[in-house]
């Protein structure tokens, strides 16, 4: 795995966090396929579940950042494992989370990469 890839993935996770910190729900689906689910503690989010929560304001963010811990290289698929925190507000009530992120990114036919699914695992202590 080249410092390229390394960069390119850094420059997706920072233009998907920016979609995200802007509430921007079109944005931020731009970023993920058809078919990206978010795995959390709660269960599963399907993509069109998460950006209805982000249209409605039931769901938004004011902050969200990443440390990029590993790139795995599988080709035409990319694992991302991070560091992230982000701070928002969930039907009023703000939130603040520390966890580990694992992306699985597909390239799509523009070359562009897009998140098949997302696993958040809280960071301990």
């Amino acid at each position: 795995m080249g410092q390229d890839l390394r960069q390119e993935m850094r420059d997706v996770l920072d233009a998907w966090a920016a979609a995200i910190v802007a509430n921007d729900a079109h944005r931020i689906g731009s970023y993920a396929a058809e078919d990206w689910v978010l795995v959390g503690t709660g269960g599963t989010v399907p993509r069109e579940r998460f950006l209805d929560l982000v249209r409605s304001g039931r769901l938004t963010h004011e902050e969200m950042t990443f440390a990029l811990l590993d790139v795995r290289d599988l080709g035409d698929v990319v694992v991302v494992i991070a560091h992230g925190t982000n701070s928002g507000h969930w039907e009023g009530e703000p939130f603040h989370e520390d966890e580990y992120t694992t992306d699985v990114f597909t390239r799509d036919a523009d070359g562009g990469w897009r998140c098949v699914v997302t696993t958040l695992t809280p960071r301990a202590g």
